[in-house]
């Protein structure tokens, strides 16, 4: 068998994190079998679909790296295709044309609860004689099976049965002609020969409607895979409220795809004990029978630790180029500044995400509004003057602006004025960033660069003397 799988979104907003895990697990089995990747985006909702989700689905699978080896196919340019299927079932009296009014709609709903029954359409136009009423554009519904199980084997949930009294005439065609979902997926899938549809367990309730539309139309069904809902770490359906949903919003939250991969593969899947799978250990170990049926809670404290991991994995250039892409989004200017592989190499072990390397490596390419309080207080005293000026005069004189050199430069200073290090390093770090936490002084003056290291010392330097000026008397 050719395994085909299919990702079908509807582009009505953002590629969230349950489509993603979707896409993910479509993409793995068909590579995993040799088989095809089809992508179908599902726009036949005119008043709902934009242009805007539709670019921020393919951006986010793109970024994602789960390449299509089909499509995208877009039903909108396949209306004629749908019309012709509607028509065939129509002449074969397996669907009839509704003209029912959405006041009549309503009012038989409303007996139906009035009665204690669910509420359901109850067939009352396939017998409808006579002339059509007027100013109704009918909708057409098929003619579900009075009697009967629709029965399937879930690949994860094993066998499951509906009882078809229990499923009314659904619409396929709206009063436009346009499909509705449940018809226009299942014409998708028997025209791209689909073999495994593999999507969320919220869609379990459409698949015995989808079989019986199948068996009207002599077509062989593919096999369903209904993978189980995604939870926040609170129980319950992963929401806005739980943090990032949208899937390019972890990349601009400092996600590597690696990362958000890594956790989207575990879950509903596991491989063993195993936590972090390359892509290739996905494609070799992934089987859609050991997707788990009990819902999967989504772990963002798993997430950090897992970008982290691969942030200590990647090459400094690339890491050192999203770091740049971070300040830009601060709206930091990171042209002729530090070396981006410099900021990587400096604060790969400094961060859990992109952005915190970012916002770590802020007083590079920004000047601090004011020196920290507790920093200043305890560094910036008046017994910090000399070891102030003695290490800005050696640093001025310096010719070339290397780490070592800069480190020599520091402790070259400490030992002539008979100083500990750290007397002439803490100073010279709150000179430079304003608070007393930075990384190795020698790294933080090279991201720092020359000409802003002197003007910040200088800065320091007349904020120690003004303290003097106010407190003569002050000791160390």
């Amino acid at each position: 068998m050719n395994v085909r799988t299919r990702f079908a979104p509807s582009p009505t907003g953002l590629l969230h994190v349950g489509g993603a895990r979707t896409a993910l697990f479509c993409w793995l089995f068909a590579r995993r079998h040799g088989g095809t990747f089809v992508l179908r985006i599902e726009d036949t909702d005119r008043e709902r679909s934009t242009q805007v989700s539709i670019d921020a689905i393919l951006d986010g699978l793109r970024w994602l790296g789960l390449d299509a080896d089909e499509g995208p196919w877009f039903q909108s340019d396949r209306l004629a295709i749908y019309q012709e299927h509607v028509e065939r079932l129509l002449r074969q009296g397996r669907a009839y044309r509704c003209y029912c009014s959405k006041d009549e709609l309503d009012a038989m709903r409303d007996a139906q609860r009035a009665r204690g029954e669910k509420p359901r359409y109850d067939g009352r136009c396939r017998h409808r004689t006579g002339p059509p009423p007027a100013g109704i554009d009918p909708v057409v519904r098929f003619r579900n099976p009075d009697e009967g199980t629709v029965v399937f084997d879930d690949l994860v949930r094993g066998t499951v049965a509906f009882d078809n009294r229990e499923l009314d005439d659904l619409v396929i065609a709206r009063g436009s002609g346009m499909p509705t979902y449940n018809f226009g997926v299942v014409v998708d899938d028997l025209d791209m020969d689909i073999t495994h549809v593999i999507r969320g367990d919220d869609h379990v309730m459409n698949t015995p409607r989808q079989l019986n539309i199948m068996a009207a139309l002599d077509a062989t069904p593919p096999r369903f895979a209904h993978v189980p809902m995604i939870l926040g770490a609170d129980g319950q359906r992963l929401s806005k409220r739980h943090g990032a949903v949208g899937v390019m919003q972890f990349r601009d939250d400092g996600y590597l795809p690696e990362a958000l991969l890594n956790q989207l593969v575990r879950l509903g899947w596991s491989h063993g004990d195993q936590e972090i799978f390359s892509r290739e250990e996905m494609v070799a170990l992934f089987d859609i029978a050991d997707v788990h049926r009990a819902p999967a809670a989504f772990d963002y404290d798993k997430l950090g630790w897992l970008n982290q991991h691969y942030i200590r994995q990647s090459d400094s250039e690339r890491l050192g180029a999203l770091i740049v892409e971070q300040l830009e989004r601060m709206d930091l200017d990171a042209r002729g500044g530090a070396a981006p592989s410099l900021l990587a190499d400096v604060q790969r072990d400094r961060g859990r995400t992109i952005a915190e390397m970012a916002e770590k490596s802020r007083f590079a390419f920004e000047e601090y509004d004011e020196f920290d309080e507790r920093a200043a207080k305890k560094h910036l005293r008046p017994v910090a003057l000399e070891p102030l000026e003695a290490v800005r005069e050696k640093l001025r004189a310096m010719a070339t602006w290397e780490p070592e050199l800069l480190h020599a430069a520091v402790v070259e200073c400490a030992e002539t004025l008979s100083l500990n290090l750290g007397k002439v390093a803490q100073p010279l770090r709150v000179a430079l960033t304003g608070t007393a936490a930075s990384p190795a002084i020698e790294l933080t003056l090279q991201m720092v660069g020359r000409d802003a290291t002197l003007s910040r010392i200088d800065r320091a330097i007349a904020y120690v003397r003004e303290r003097i000026q106010q407190f003569p008397l002050a000791g160390g």
